[in-house]
């Protein structure tokens, strides 16, 4: 089980990305793709193009850490608003709890197959 604070920047990238990629690959596209720094203690959320897995990329001050989520049935959705310059969505702590947890961020109600 995760936790986020309320101070927690969220960065998500909208476009597809390879999930095949881990730590340096992630590290580059946060830096290069959605020019962040990602040393800065934020997380960073790429999703593949299917929408129906997620891997975040954090630096918690020592390393690096990556998590991946992938869900059984269903896909991820968030809202438009979408920084297209950059190629991100900046998220709360509480929109990427709800997103992970299976609650469709365009509609703000859970997905048909969300069960807990």
């Amino acid at each position: 089980m995760l936790s986020f604070t309320g101070s927690l920047k969220v960065h998500l990238a909208v476009g597809a990305t390879d999930l095949r990629k881990s730590f340096n690959g992630l590290y580059a596209a946060a830096e290069n793709e959605l020019k962040e720094d990602p040393q800065s203690g934020a997380l960073f959320v790429f999703c593949n193009r299917r929408r129906n897995r997620v891997k975040i990329l954090t630096f918690d001050g020592t390393g690096l850490w990556v998590m991946t989520k992938r869900l059984e049935a269903g896909t991820f959705t968030w809202q438009k608003g979408v920084d297209t310059e950059n190629g991100k969505l900046s998220l709360s702590p509480e929109a990427l709890a709800l997103l992970l947890d299976g609650v469709d961020l365009k509609s703000g109600s859970f997905k048909p197959w969300y069960q807990r």
